[in-house]
């Protein structure tokens, strides 16, 4: 059994929304969660409760089934977290019964292709509503988390770490940083409310690095202060200011070892201060950069760029009870569902 494999006893039906969360984690926030599946069902079905004409019309709605969530290919897994949240919603918008999942992996498990992350048993159309909504959130955060991955290897053994940026997609910020938790990297800070970061407008705006570090102590004296340098005489004047770790951006090599060498010559009398290098850094560089001896590679790509992981979810044909009686009414779900949204006409070229 790998460390991310669940043991034989939790691979139940067990509804626990820790079931598939990241060892030792506690996962998104369960707000943020709930919010983030009502938008994108509300974009699939249209305004809540929507409808599916499609499923809704194909299968009754007594109808239940069996579907497995597949990779398709080798990867680090996230986002199954969400998995019952979307299920859930889904049967309260058609006011069936909750569907059920069997965990087969946790977050954070290195799986091969073809490898079954969960199994779920409930309505058909439940599972046919939310399959695109499940298998675009868990790709997404699977493809983050794989990309994370690369990069915890890649730094293995260096002492550095990996950690993400606030680059990231809007509404997804909570499901993308923990996909970088589950590939093995670390979140830097989740918004601008949590963690004070001093760039050069800031200094601009402020007169001084010291001024600027001098005016967030003053005003939140409840937050770590780091500092952006991008030439080591910088690094002198932002620990002078009081900086807690500093941001070194866009440094060569050469000039982040001199830099490393300077602070950490600093550091008898005022403790171990945090360096992290950001820009330009790619995974052929990233060992070379975490020799310097900095602490961090910020690197924005994690979250702005990394390709989704393909999952897919295939409905066991077999599993499938109660076709459509096409003769019959509407089954009930589909005749209470909103109907679809007037468009606005097109613009005249």
């Amino acid at each position: 059994m790998t460390d991310a494999q669940l043991p034989a006893d939790d691979t139940d039906t067990d509804r626990r929304p820790d079931g598939p969360l990241l060892p030792g984690d506690l996962g998104p926030e369960p707000l943020a969660i709930t919010r983030l599946v009502a938008v994108a069902l509300d974009e699939d079905l249209g305004p809540a409760p929507g409808r599916d004409v499609t499923t809704q019309a194909t299968v009754a709605a007594d109808a239940r089934g069996r579907a497995d969530v597949v990779a398709r290919e080798a990867g680090a897994i996230a986002g199954l977290v969400v998995v019952p949240e979307v299920l859930d919603q889904v049967a309260d918008r058609l006011d069936l019964p909750r569907a059920t999942v069997t965990w087969h992996v946790h977050d954070g498990a290195v799986v091969e292709a073809g490898t079954v992350l969960a199994t779920l048993d409930g309505p058909t159309q439940v599972l046919l509503v939310a399959e695109r909504t499940l298998l675009n959130l868990v790709s997404r955060a699977s493809g983050v988390a794989t990309h994370t991955h690369r990069w915890t290897q890649a730094l293995s053994g260096t002492g550095a770490r990996v950690l993400d940026t606030r680059k990231t997609t809007p509404g997804l910020r909570a499901l993308e940083k923990y996909a970088v938790r589950c590939g093995g990297g670390t979140n830097k800070r989740m918004g601008l409310f949590d963690v004070a970061m001093v760039k050069d407008n800031h200094v601009v705006a402020a007169g001084s690095v010291a001024a600027a570090v001098r005016a967030v102590r003053e005003r939140f004296p409840d937050v770590a202060v780091q500092v952006e340098v991008d030439r080591p005489e910088q690094a002198d004047e932002a620990l002078d200011a009081g900086a807690d770790f500093l941001l070194l951006d866009n440094m060569g090599t050469a000039t982040l070892r001199a830099t490393v060498a300077l602070v950490r010559a600093r550091e008898g009398s005022g403790g171990h201060v945090e360096l992290e290098a950001t820009g330009n850094l790619t995974l052929d560089r990233a060992r070379e950069v975490a020799l310097t001896g900095v602490d961090y590679l910020s690197v924005g790509a994690l979250t702005h760029s990394s390709p989704i992981l393909d999952v897919a979810l295939d409905l066991d044909p077999r599993s499938v009870t109660a076709p459509v009686d096409v003769s019959a009414d509407v089954p009930a779900g589909a005749a209470s569902a909103a109907p679809a949204p007037a468009r606005e006409p097109a613009p005249r070229p």
